[in-house]
């Protein structure tokens, strides 16, 4: 068995089609196919529940996947039911942000915000085992309150002189 990659990433969003537009005005993401589209859902009952392990009475009204221009699908899922929580933050357990790796990290940060994000912070230098001249990275949040962090690291790391492993690089 090898794993090979990160195939895709699921987000939960509260507007498909908004949250498209984000991706492609943001990313440069194109619709690949919708796995529900809007008019045949919503689906949901015992094996959506049993499938996702959503409380009882959730629906998937419908879900897209995206293909980014280099790297992972991001597969959007919109639901109605009975449990809606904000969307997580890096201090809650799980799965708290999506870093996607650019590189002109001023020109990606300038494209998530005209597409409706907004940055947490101005780009900030990557730190120890990571740092190098040009080395950056900045968190952000989505329209709908997720955590997306735009990271760029063109010099050498620190690290490298540590060990002969690698991070994978796109």
């Amino acid at each position: 068995m090898t794993v090979r990659g990160i195939d895709h990433i699921g987000v939960t969003v509260p507007d498909l089609d908004a949250a498209t537009a984000f991706f492609a005005r943001a990313f440069g993401a194109e619709v690949l196919h919708d796995t529900l589209p809007r008019e045949q859902g919503p689906k949901g009952g015992w094996a959506t529940e049993r499938r996702l392990g959503v409380p009882q009475g959730t629906e998937e009204l419908a879900v897209r996947m995206l293909r980014l221009p280099n790297g992972p699908g991001i597969e959007l899922f919109e639901f109605a039911g009975p449990r809606r929580l904000d969307p997580v933050l890096p201090c809650d357990l799980g799965w708290q942000h999506l870093a996607l790796y650019v590189d002109d990290l001023d020109e990606a940060l300038r494209r998530v915000i005209s597409a409706g994000g907004t940055a947490l912070s101005e780009p900030v230098p990557l730190p120890g085992p990571e740092a190098g001249p040009h080395n950056r990275y900045v968190y952000c949040r989505t329209p709908w309150g997720s955590t997306l962090e735009l990271l760029t690291y063109p010099d050498p790391q620190p690290y490298e002189k540590e060990t002969d492993l690698r991070r994978w690089r796109p």
